[in-house]
């Protein structure tokens, strides 16, 4: 069973608004055939604690769907089989941090003002399960949730009633950021600090029922602010959402105190993320994948960074491998803001062109192919736009089309190159880096994945046409108490066969 929400970085400031469109490697051999672990009674005693997840909602909370074995889940020998038949020997996977992972949650708020219940929703229903000791949860996480109900309950703030539509408070979003410089570095994830979305249940910040939203962000505030004995909040937004669907968060978002941007440190680099934007939930399991990528990607090279979200994956990459173009593709246009910040606080010393685009990868992919060298996937769990994985199988000289000017090619260089230019839904950084014409042909796809099922489909698509082939893949441990895992695989272009066959035949020629 899961639980389900249903809809994939200290000073006062004034209110700020904007409108939004309605997210140690373990080497180990591929073994032969998979082998299923043994059912809990059949395992020795002392297995039974081995890395248990020894949560007091286990089992009432289906958050979590195993609470034994949390850093080898079962489908990662699924995993190494599929690999290893597939001729991938080097499969690894990364067990990385095990409880107190989460670093990024939306909870709903259901119950009453005297006992709110703050939590997920049980599958199937849209029944609130109290969780205020989760294990997966980092304990700032924990620790705002009850400071929050603790508000709650003082200020008779009325949770959300889904079958009648009143209430103050629908959800609430909970994001810790772990960077301080002003700490240890092994002291900053303890003490991380929580940024506090309110998701209010009425159109704006004019409502009636505005003067309670504010109580409860300055009680908020002033027992967990800066100032505070607790000192966990980072700060304090609101989010106004009517609709009676399935959608979380509405059009309208307000900054009501605290610092504006939340900060973290991932994959090399400082990265901006508003709370309208995706970030990932474990931090240290995402840090981890990306260093692991970027040794994949070529020194120079030009890259396209498909469903990029705040475009974090092609920034770090664009810093740490010295690329000549990164061109970063995402279809939110909240995440535009995160980019622009992000790119502000890159090393002044790259010399490559960078560009973040607002547009779905599922029209005209080609577009987005050529002119790279290396191309990073990271698609929903749903895998990849089938349009998409057809172009992938069928990509050649023959069927490219000349570029549109989304590309940036025809926008005048800049005398400084780091000035940020807004030019429609894009955003260019412009230097005396060229970047490679259309006529380049991917030789990399570096596939991101967080749905196992889907990726196993595209990968058996793109490896039918012998266009490509898989040479590595490595796992890491995102969700720890879940089967899920998050997948690194990186394919080369060309079939091993021919190559081969070619090598071969320049030998015997030699001789």
């Amino acid at each position: 069973m899961h639980l389900y929400l249903l809809s994939s970085r200290v000073s006062f400031s004034p209110p700020v608004f904007w409108h939004a469109s309605s997210s140690a490697t373990l080497p180990f051999p591929a073994p032969a055939t998979a082998k299923p672990l043994p059912p809990p009674s059949s395992r020795p005693a002392k297995s039974l604690n081995k890395c248990a997840l020894e949560c007091p909602h286990f089992q009432s909370c289906s958050g979590c769907t195993h609470e034994l074995d949390l850093d080898r889940p079962s489908v990662v020998d699924e995993a190494a089989e599929f690999f290893s038949k597939l001729g991938v020997s080097d499969f690894t996977f990364d067990s990385s941090r095990l409880w107190e992972w989460r670093c990024r949650a939306k909870l709903a708020v259901r119950g009453s003002s005297a006992t709110p219940l703050i939590g997920l929703y049980e599958e199937g229903t849209h029944n609130v399960v109290d969780i205020p000791h989760c294990k997966a949860h980092h304990p700032r996480i924990n620790a705002a949730v009850e400071l929050l109900r603790k508000g709650i309950t003082a200020l008779r703030i009325l949770p959300y009633d889904e079958d009648q539509g009143t209430g103050d408070l629908r959800y609430v979003q909970m994001a810790v950021t772990t960077h301080n410089t002003s700490l240890p570095v092994s002291d900053r994830y303890k003490n991380g600090k929580v940024q506090v979305s309110l998701v209010w249940n009425t159109r704006n910040e004019t409502s009636p029922s505005s003067e309670k939203l504010t109580a409860l962000a300055q009680f908020l505030w002033r027992n967990g602010g800066p100032r505070s004995n607790e000192n966990i909040i980072h700060s304090v937004w609101a989010n106004f959402q009517t609709s009676s669907n399935n959608i979380i968060f509405g059009n309208r978002w307000r900054h009501l105190l605290g610092e504006m941007d939340l900060w973290e440190h991932v994959g090399g680099i400082d990265v901006s993320l508003a709370p309208s934007s995706f970030g990932q939930a474990n931090t240290r399991a995402f840090d981890s994948l990306l260093w692991k990528l970027q040794k994949y990607v070529p020194r120079r090279s030009s890259v396209s960074d498909l469903y990029a979200g705040a475009g974090v994956i092609g920034l770090s990459v664009a810093a740490s491998r010295k690329c000549r173009s990164v061109k970063c593709i995402e279809v939110n246009k909240e995440s535009k803001l995160s980019f622009e910040k992000t790119v502000e606080r890159l090393p002044k010393s790259l010399d490559g062109s960078i560009s973040w685009h607002q547009a779905d990868t599922s029209a005209e992919p080609l577009s987005w192919l050529m002119g790279s060298e290396v191309v990073i996937v990271d698609p929903p769990r749903k895998g990849l736009d089938a349009s998409l994985v057809d172009a992938l199988k069928t990509i050649s000289f023959r069927n490219l089309k000349p570029m549109s000017s989304t590309d940036g090619s025809q926008v005048k260089e800049e005398k400084r190159p780091w000035v940020l230019r807004a030019r429609e839904s894009s955003v260019y950084v412009r230097s005396s880096t060229t970047a490679d014409g259309p006529l380049v042909l991917p030789q990399t796809l570096i596939y991101i994945s967080c749905g196992w099922e889907s990726f196993k489909e595209d990968c058996k698509a793109l490896l039918s046409t012998n266009k490509w082939r898989l040479e590595h893949a490595h796992g890491f441990n995102f969700f720890p108490g879940t089967q899920s895992i998050e997948v690194l695989a990186v394919f080369q272009r060309g079939k091993v066969a021919n190559l081969k066959k070619k090598k071969l035949g320049k030998k015997k020629k030699r001789s």
